[in-house]
């Protein structure tokens, strides 16, 4: 989710005082966001995130001016579970109830501190937002103690996962949509190639790492783990070639390879020859071509292919259109 780094980092440069944060704590039905959902409400009038899809954040805003004169917490339920509600004069037909926990946050909080150093660890971390029970000086965000209370109905428990993490093996034009996208999403973006001209933060500025260096030793460079996206674009075989076999042998969250099917098939042959026989399961892992079948040309569609493609393969998908799911969106 973008928005909670996006909260922290506001809040860690944000010293003075008045900070608001609303948290979306419990939802039952149908809601534009899930629990964990987040509006940070700064004291210049700065916002970062959202809980709905415009519909609750006057409200919130509204009431987050009490909580910042009063100090004190305030847990607010939604309901727009009737045919006819009306908020605000506005229907808003959601069919479903929410729970929003607002509360002035002290300067620079311990948990905001301690998500940015475990983002930059690549670590999880377990918050607790408490948002009920008689002691109201006791409601608010906080990193998860052993003693915190079980009861849903005064708890929401959460485990923060780091931003997702994309290696783009390849610094072509190509590459950059994908990058920015990629970024756009809250991913934490490397870019690496051996081309030193092609890998540099003019080209690439919203990269988190620019990596160079000779083709078979890039991706031990870059260091991916189990729960990175990598995909290959440089557009050179004989790069390809190494930097596949590398990434292969690693037990990737996702793993793409641009261009046609029998290129692959031509890169996995010749590893083949080499003495590196891919696994099946590894082969499977293998997305080539990469992206899903958008119709795209030109590089922002395909970069939009790839980043569906990769989105889907995280939440285990089958990246069909919603109106052939017979499940509920979220579960």
């Amino acid at each position: 989710m973008k928005e909670l780094p996006a909260i922290v980092a506001a809040l860690l440069a944000a010293p003075e005082k008045g900070a608001v944060l609303a948290t979306l704590v419990a939802a039952e039905g149908s809601s534009y966001r899930r629990p964990g959902a987040r509006l940070l409400l700064l004291a210049d009038g700065r916002r970062v995130g959202s809980i709905s899809g415009g519909c609750l954040e006057e409200d919130v805003i509204a009431r987050a001016a009490a909580v910042r004169a009063t100090g004190q917490a305030e847990a607010v339920v939604y309901d727009t579970s009737s045919e006819n509600d009306l908020v605000w004069g506005v229907g808003l037909g959601c069919h479903g109830v929410v729970r929003v926990l607002i509360e002035l946050l002290a300067p620079q909080p311990a948990w905001a501190e301690a998500l940015a150093r475990r983002f930059e660890q690549r670590r999880a971390a377990e918050l607790s937002i408490i948002h009920g029970g008689e002691d109201r000086s006791a409601w608010g965000t906080r990193l998860a103690a052993p003693g915190d209370c079980a009861d849903p109905g005064r708890l929401f428990a959460e485990t923060v996962a780091p931003p997702i993490a994309l290696v783009i093996f390849g610094a072509g034009d190509d590459a950059q949509p994908l990058a920015r996208l990629a970024h756009e999403l809250g991913w934490r973006v490397t870019v690496a190639d051996p081309r030193a001209a092609f890998a540099t933060a003019a080209r690439f500025p919203t990269a988190h790492r620019l990596l160079v260096g000779p083709a078979n030793e890039l991706v031990a460079q870059a260091a991916p783990d189990a729960t990175t996206l990598a995909v290959v674009m440089t557009h050179h075989y004989v790069h390809d070639v190494p930097l596949l076999r590398d990434l292969l042998a690693r037990p990737l969250a996702y793993l793409g390879l641009l261009g046609p099917r029998q290129r692959a098939e031509k890169i996995l042959a010749d590893l083949a020859a080499d003495g590196f026989t891919p696994t099946p399961e590894q082969r499977a892992r293998l997305h080539a071509p990469v992206g899903l079948d958008l119709g795209a040309d030109g590089p922002e569609p395909v970069a939009l292919a790839i980043l569906a493609e990769m989105q889907a393969a995280l939440a285990g998908r089958d990246a069909r259109p919603l109106r052939e799911r017979t499940r509920p969106i979220h579960e």
